[in-house]
């Protein structure tokens, strides 16, 4: 497992036209992920057993978590429990760092 992890050494995964991903680093019980947003980019609604902390490291996003929304910006976090549908939505280009516990094998997986 690496312990010291630089952004430039890691590969950025493209989601989509306005979405890709990083993964910076997990081990079996923990990931940390930094999403990087164009505007107008969707993180699509959704639920997984992990839980989930994420913080807005620049950008606006709107946010719904279980139908409740909200607008949040740069110094914002939000919190995710197990099985919660949950989505954003890009409204200036941003990032998003993205913790799970436990780490999603999903991400992965090829």
């Amino acid at each position: 497992m690496k312990t010291h992890i630089k952004n430039a050494d890691v590969p950025l995964e493209k989601l989509d036209d306005k979405l890709s991903r990083k993964i910076m680093g997990y081990d079996t019980d923990l990931m940390l992920v930094r999403v990087l947003f164009k505007k107008g980019g969707v993180g699509a609604t959704h639920a997984h057993p992990h839980q989930q902390v994420t913080y807005v490291e620049k950008g606006k996003f709107e946010v719904t978590i279980n139908n409740k929304t909200d607008v949040l910006v740069e110094g914002d976090a939000f919190v995710v429990p197990s099985n919660a549908p949950h989505g954003a939505v890009c409204l200036e280009d941003g990032v998003l760092i993205d913790t799970f516990s436990p780490m999603r094998e999903d991400f992965v997986k090829k």
